[in-house]
């Protein structure tokens, strides 16, 4: 794709370098590296060569010269910045929760909920583990539709970003333990609204019963999820099993481990199961690479369908 014109902001933080990959691999070859002013001019990997870290600015960002630009930073960042790379011509694909719940932002997820997309100028990706929990919940949704769902996350430090990474790289294996280094907001921490309220946007569910307890765990990279699941219709272990399998997006495994998910495109789905409280439940253990598919990759597949539909062009 030589003649798209890619921007990465964000390229130096731990999303950002895994989409910088993900770009190379697919053959972009006309891509900008943006980070913070502490990080311009520094140098990033881009497939056999180096690219120069720019600044990103309002100026640069608005100055045009994009066609299509990935936001892997904070959300004031994003606020910030996304509006000016659209005053530049470009369309946004945004990895921040700065506009995951915005009306009329799509909120995509690939190869689940593709219809969404209509030539917007900003594409929201959602927070990796609603992410996670969707593709998980989609085959289910079709076969039997779902009633009400109740998980507990145990989310990697990479989650928290770099500096995530670094607290868990500073404390193990001394120190590393659970906590909930999330917002707090009344009753729930934010995470846990969020994945709510994402995955029911996401499955076209805006009722859809859902409780969740997230907690960050003293692993690196992978997400995983313990999920019950009550469906409309009766639905055996096997009969789901079956859905899983012929899901694009879902390899089934006895027991996936975080380490089994790293570095894979796909979301891993195993100990499946009856839930014996409920003769309409099912239990589920999920996991994802939440750097890779729970984010990089995700936003990569946003934009080649853009491409494919026609909705992007340089």
């Amino acid at each position: 794709m030589p003649d798209l014109r890619v921007g990465v902001v964000g390229a130096t933080g731990a999303v950002g370098t895994v989409t910088l990959g993900l770009l190379a691999e697919r053959g972009f070859e006309n891509v900008r590296a943006f980070a913070s002013s502490r990080s311009a001019g520094s140098s990033v990997r881009y497939g056999d060569r180096e690219l120069v870290v720019e600044e990103a600015t309002p100026e640069a960002l608005a100055a045009g010269g994009l066609d299509l630009v990935f936001f892997s930073v904070g959300t004031e960042a994003s606020r910030e910045l996304v509006p000016h790379a659209v005053r530049g011509g470009a369309v946004v694909v945004d990895k921040s929760d700065a506009y995951r719940l915005t009306d009329g932002v799509p909120l995509v997820v690939a190869g689940l909920n593709d219809h969404v997309l209509n030539g917007d100028d900003i594409v929201a990706n959602p927070n990796c583990s609603a992410m996670q929990l969707s593709l998980a919940l989609k085959p289910l949704q079709e076969a039997a539709g779902l009633a009400r769902v109740r998980l507990a996350t145990y989310q990697s430090a990479s989650g928290a970003g770099d500096a995530g990474i670094e607290r868990l790289r500073a404390t193990a294996p001394t120190e590393g333990d659970l906590s909930m280094d999330w917002d707090l907001e009344g009753e729930e921490f934010s995470e846990e609204w969020k994945l709510r309220a994402e995955t029911r946007k996401i499955l076209d569910l805006p009722d859809l019963p859902l409780h969740a307890t997230c907690v960050r765990v003293p692993v690196l990279v992978g997400h995983a999820q313990a999920v019950w699941v009550e469906t409309e219709e009766p639905l055996t272990p096997d009969e789901a099993r079956a859905a899983f399998g012929a899901a694009p997006h879902i390899e089934l495994a006895d027991l996936p481990t975080p380490s089994d998910a790293a570095g894979r495109d796909t979301v891993l789905v195993g100990r499946i199961r009856r839930d014996t409280t409920d003769e309409r439940g099912l239990a589920l253990w999920v996991v994802n690479d939440n750097l890779r598919k729970g984010a990089a990759l995700n936003a990569v597949q946003i934009a080649e369908l853009l491409l494919a539909r026609r909705l992007l062009a340089a």
